[in-house]
């Protein structure tokens, strides 16, 4: 039978992992509840999940001005390096063509190399940062940053803007696919929400405003100087990162991660949390308690330069080789399989009409200049903007209304809902196609490019929650496969789309792109109701622990 909002339930397991009682007041759970940690005001109601630990060093129990201030850093480091990077020169593409004495195809394929490296560094990123932490990570991809920026904009040939361009790739990886973990990290359950669409906002809404940026740039100083300007920045963000941010991975015991768990029995868990501020009062209950976890004193809050440290252990027992082979494992879970599939295209799509905005709009009849074509990003970029808003004012609210008619329990595929807005992406790409076949309004075009956009963003919030929520453990590998497959098509869509679009016109291509993107949505009914089925599934017949691939939850 189907609960509320029509996900299957499941009667295989007491508990699907991922389901959790999240309003207590609905649920009637004080029984079982009632002894865990709660939130605070309007949220006192809510069960915090996961359950924070007794240490003052688990991300969890920083403050929230600690946790901005991070997010704004590491932010900052996801707009310069994950965001902006790939579309640097898009804008200017005619005149480095012209400077350097090359086809507009060859430097598109800059853009299309750097993509090449960010995909293969991928699962080595995601290995080193489940064994060694992400903080030495974030540090050294800065530093990489500020290196090919250097080089950039000392560049006199292709070759040394083709190394700057590989350099640069190194640091992309990193804040790309972390930012979204850290979000895991640092925030609740009935937080996430708000701080997923931000972050999708960083990563696909901000790298158009780079667009307005750099296009008069280049027309006024010449594309060189982008390089110049980012050097100043980038060197700006690499001594914040180091200084600032301390390391987000933590190894928290198995009892506190209740959205985990396939059982509603927390007497363990409760017993853990209060035992130093109420006496048991029964003998059994300490002995369980103390058989489950080793007894352990509540450690004392690092220092400054105890955080600062790049290394600080290991957090994953398993071989590195495992840790590598983990994003290609967790595709045979179909539901994670399906995530990466429809992110990966869903974003190559929208990126592909970045590629070929120069090659439109820099020719008869519209011959605008690197600026004005840098201004069409303005559509997608308050596109964006208006998707961020709107996505993050309802996505939270919708899971706690959801949880409110399914009686307190909280089910992931509630977080699905708004991706029925990204059929929107589909219509903006055969918008965009018919109006550009016609020569029509470049207004109109950059309109549609925004609806593209808004479209995405629906779906990459809905599926990104959906992963921290419904498989937690594996997060890290679902994004950085979701990276890796994205970069490799957008580094195969470099070798052909400028072609394509010169020989078809943007009709047949984004008609057969957006065909292609209302294809692959049909996915989302079937993951929506049999989602909680699947999961159960998947617990009970976990194929990664068959093959010995672990990730951090196994």
């Amino acid at each position: 039978m189907p609960n509320a909002g029509f996900v299957l339930d499941d009667h295989k397991l007491p508990r699907v992992p991922g389901t959790v009682i999240l309003n207590e007041e609905n649920a009637h759970s004080e029984t079982i509840t009632g002894d865990l940690k709660h939130g605070t005001g309007k949220y006192s109601h809510v069960v915090l999940t996961p359950q924070p630990s007794e240490d003052p060093n688990d991300p969890l129990n920083w403050s929230m001005a600690r946790k901005i201030m991070i997010m704004c850093i590491t932010g900052l480091g996801t707009i310069l390096y994950g965001a902006c990077f790939g579309p640097l020169l898009n804008s200017s593409l005619l005149v480095v063509a012209a400077d350097l004495h090359v086809t507009i195809t060859d430097i598109t394929l800059l853009s299309g190399y750097q993509l090449l490296v960010v995909g293969c560094t991928a699962p080595f990123v995601s290995a080193l940062s489940r064994k060694y932490g992400k903080r030495s990570l974030f540090v050294l991809s800065s530093i990489s940053a500020v290196i090919g920026n250097i080089i950039g904009s000392t560049s006199t040939n292709y070759n040394q803007l083709l190394a700057c361009r590989i350099i640069q790739g190194f640091s992309v990886s990193t804040y790309e696919s972390m930012l979204l973990i850290v979000v895991g990290d640092l925030f609740y359950v009935h937080e996430r929400g708000m701080a997923t669409s931000i972050v999708t906002f960083v990563l696909a809404g901000v790298s158009n405003l780079s667009s307005v940026v750099t296009g008069p740039i280049t027309t006024n100083l010449g594309w060189k100087y982008l390089l110049h300007i980012f050097v100043a920045i980038s060197g700006f963000q690499t001594i914040l990162q180091i200084f600032l941010v301390p390391e987000t991975t933590y190894r928290r015991d198995k009892l506190y991660e209740i959205d985990e768990l396939a059982t509603d029995n927390f007497r363990d868990l409760s017993a853990l949390e209060h035992r130093n501020d109420k006496p048991l009062k029964e003998e059994g209950q300490v002995q369980q308690v103390e058989g489950t976890i080793s007894p352990r004193s509540i450690p004392k809050k690092k220092t400054f330069w105890q955080d600062m440290k790049l290394f600080d252990g290991t957090y994953s027992d398993e071989k590195l080789i495992q840790l590598i082979a983990a994003p290609f494992a967790v595709c045979l879970n179909l539901a994670v399989a399906y995530i990466i599939i429809l992110q990966g295209w869903f974003v190559c799509l929208f990126v592909s009409v970045a590629f070929v905005l120069a090659q439109i709009f820099g020719y008869p009849p519209y011959l605008m200049t690197p600026a004005a074509i840098g201004y069409l990003s303005l559509g997608p970029f308050i596109g964006g903007l208006v998707a961020m808003l709107f996505l993050g004012a309802i996505t939270d609210p919708i899971i706690m209304f959801m949880t409110k008619r399914n009686k307190g329990v909280y089910e992931p595929e509630y977080r699905l809902l708004i991706g029925t807005m990204g059929v929107a992406s589909g219509a903006g790409l055969f918008g965009f196609g018919a109006v550009t076949q016609q020569f029509g309004s470049p207004a109109v075009a950059a309109t549609c490019h925004a609806i593209i956009l808004f479209g995405i963003m629906a779906l990459m919030v809905a599926t990104s929650t959906y992963s921290l929520d419904a498989y937690r453990g594996m997060t890290n590998e679902i994004f950085i496969m979701g990276m890796l497959v994205k970069n490799f098509l957008m580094y195969a869509l470099t070798y052909f789309i400028n072609d394509w679009v010169t020989r078809a016109g943007t009709m047949s291509v984004f008609g057969v792109f957006g065909g292609t993107g209302f294809a692959v949505l049909v996915g989302m009914p079937i993951m929506y109701v049999w989602g909680k089925r699947y999961r159960s599934y998947w617990y009970r017949h976990d194929l990664l622990e068959k093959l010995h691939v672990r990730t951090h939850a196994e």
